[in-house]
């Protein structure tokens, strides 16, 4: 039984891993719709209060809300071109009015979806658990260069401050036992920072500029407008998430050593509609299982749902302290860098557990794996060769987990059909 403070500190653990990626949404949006100050500090502590309560949702689930699997939430990265496109086109309410339909959608569409899980069999879902962490390794290797567009990307002393977050996790991993091992990422990251800060790039200046207190108030930017294509537009970003989420729940699954259930994802994806839903109302961001967090169940062993509770409890309360949140955003990225390296990696190493499962000795079963893995990682690697495409199949495909999971169901079904036919002949 975990004492308090452990929970505790795992959970703010599990916040720092997922941190980077919540915040970065907020700020790309609020970026490109020239938003001011006080909208950008509204907008980053609004989204992690809802990720906080999304959180929450999930883990603790009822009879038709949560999946009760230790899954942190957090805003799609999917549903930032087409935010910035409606609110450009017309405004952020507009946008809202969409993200809050949509989400009634997938509340409404889970059930509808549960029942298509059967295309997902083990060596579905372990291609696409794989395609999961091979897609996030290159945002881990960015980081680690000091994040994309950084003035100082590549340099030695990001490489140097990578490769030490890096050691010291693996260190401590081999060398402690208990919960000091369990949070080898949270030391990591400390010993990180503070060398960081020792080579003089860590700055505190956003903390002194942010403000104490910050309340999530419903409809900041407006009361909800509703446009039929932007609905549309909503509805098909969360669609492609639901597939991403569904792909977290079963690595999950795999991470804490038990079988997720239809229910359970029918749960999940109705209890991630109605974040959406919440995520509208508060003008935040649509919301969407974490895989960043995968890596860490894997790597700490711990699978207790009352850390992810924690996890958001704590950004719940960074969402209305913003001067709180704003202190961890002072780890350097290629911190961060170093840390997603050995999380990720632990994500793909999952999937491939998963598959070592499968024969692959069996023509379909190896072509269904090779196809998958190859198309979602270069679709992860190589957006751009999906430029010229609609705006519909764009979205899709230039997200590597969709299209990846999209070519494992074809291929098993393709295969599958023409295997059970060649036991058929044979057989008579």
């Amino acid at each position: 039984m975990l004492s308090k403070q452990k929970i505790f500190t795992l959970g703010f653990q599990h916040v720092l891993a997922m941190y980077a990626g919540a915040v970065i949404v907020p700020l790309i949006v609020g970026g490109a719709l020239k938003l001011n100050g006080t909208q950008m500090a509204y907008l980053i502590a609004a989204d992690l209060f809802t990720c906080g309560i999304a959180t929450i949702l999930q883990v603790m689930g009822t009879k038709y809300f949560g999946s009760r699997l230790p899954v942190i939430l957090g805003c799609t990265f999917t549903a930032v071109g087409p935010i910035i496109a409606i609110a450009s086109a017309s405004n952020l309410a507009t946008a809202y009015g969409a993200i809050i339909l949509s989400g009634l959608f997938v509340v409404l569409a889970a059930p509808l979806y549960g029942k298509m899980l059967r295309f997902f069999p083990t060596i579905v879902t372990g291609s696409v658990v794989t395609i999961i962490g091979l897609s996030l390794i290159p945002v881990a290797m960015n980081n680690a260069a000091g994040g994309q567009g950084s003035p100082d990307f590549g340099q030695l002393h990001n490489l140097l401050l990578a490769l030490g977050t890096l050691a010291v996790i693996l260190i401590v991993n081999r060398l402690a036992t208990g919960f000091l091992r369990s949070i080898s990422v949270l030391v990591g990251l400390a010993a990180g920072t503070a060398a960081g800060y020792a080579m003089g790039i860590v700055h505190f200046s956003s903390v002194a500029e942010a403000s104490w207190v910050s309340i999530a108030q419903p409809f900041y930017f407006g009361f909800p407008q509703v446009s039929l294509t932007a609905v549309l537009t909503m509805v098909i970003v969360n669609i492609v998430s639901m597939v991403e989420s569904t792909g977290v729940y079963f690595a999950v699954g795999k991470a804490t050593e038990q079988k997720v259930e239809p229910k359970q994802i029918v749960s999940g994806l109705r209890s991630e509609g109605l974040a959406i839903m919440l995520g509208g109302i508060f003008n935040a961001f649509p919301y969407t299982a974490f895989s960043q967090n995968v890596g860490l169940i894997s790597l700490t062993r711990v699978k207790s749902r009352d850390v992810i509770f924690a996890a958001g409890g704590i950004m719940v309360i960074l969402g209305l302290l913003p001067k709180l949140a704003a202190l961890t955003t002072v780890i350097p990225n290629a911190v961060l860098g170093g840390a997603m390296i050995v999380m990720f990696g632990s994500v793909a190493a999952s999937g491939i557990s998963i598959l070592s499962e499968v024969d692959l000795r069996k023509d379909g079963n190896l072509l269904i794996a090779a196809c998958s893995i190859a198309v979602g990682l270069g679709s992860a690697t190589l957006p751009q060769m999906f430029d010229q495409l609609p705006s519909f199949a764009k979205m899709l495909l230039q997200n590597g987990i969709v299209s990846g999971s999209l070519t494992a169901i074809a291929l098993n079904l393709f295969l599958s059909k023409q295997n059970d036919g060649a036991a058929a002949e044979k057989a008579a």
